[in-house]
């Protein structure tokens, strides 16, 4: 006990070497540390030069950093990764809180229409049906971009079918067309002959 509070006396005297050992050195006084066998020499630094000078010796030295470390932490997140630790009795505040629905509809909405821009920009799509499937974007028809370009190949293969009908449609009527005009022109060029031969008739009658 006796040693502990002469030691403690003699550390206590050399305050005002630690406030200018922590000024010189740019830290705290905790980080501060004192060789305790050299403290009759210590306690006669009173000024900065004198500190320098100690520092220098090795008599005065700074003391390392803490280690604070994150390996805990960092494990703690990788297990969370992979769904520990996030059960309900884990949860403080409520779902909504913790993954706001706008923000799940804005990611929605970002993916479908970055979706659209590159099909547009690759042709697979026309400025109307890109207008038309921004809309429906917007209206919630579509709930993930699969579902999205499943609508699309519908659609193209629907305008595409509806496309081959209605030439094979101009094909019939451009075919019946022409084989009206065909008979129309048989039945006149028939007709034009029966004149003919009823005018031959007649004028040998005549005769």
């Amino acid at each position: 006990q006796h040693y502990y509070i002469t030691n403690n006396l003699r550390m206590s005297s050399l305050k005002l070497q630690k406030r200018l050992s922590a000024s010189v050195m740019k830290c705290g006084r905790k980080k501060v540390w004192l060789d305790p066998n050299e403290a009759s020499e210590i306690s006669n630094a009173n000024s900065r030069q004198n500190i320098k000078k100690l520092i220098k010796d090795g008599l005065i030295i700074k003391k390392p950093q803490t280690v604070h470390s994150r390996a805990r932490c960092r494990k703690n997140r990788e297990a969370r990764r992979n769904g520990r630790h996030t059960g309900t009795g884990k949860r403080k505040g409520t779902a909504n809180a913790r993954m706001p629905e706008k923000v799940i509809w804005m990611r929605r909405m970002r993916v479908l229409r970055r979706l659209l821009k590159k099909y547009r920009e690759d042709k697979k799509i026309d400025k109307h049906m890109y207008h038309a499937l921004y809309l429906q974007s917007k209206g919630n028809i579509f709930k993930n971009k699969r579902v999205l370009m499943e609508h699309i190949h519908k659609k193209k293969a629907e305008s595409a079918r509806l496309k081959t009908l209605q030439e094979q449609a101009e094909a019939r009527r451009a075919r019946s067309k022409a084989a009206h005009e065909r008979k129309l022109a048989r039945n006149a060029q028939k007709n034009a002959e029966m004149f003919a031969h009823i005018e031959d008739n007649v004028a040998e009658e005549e005769s």
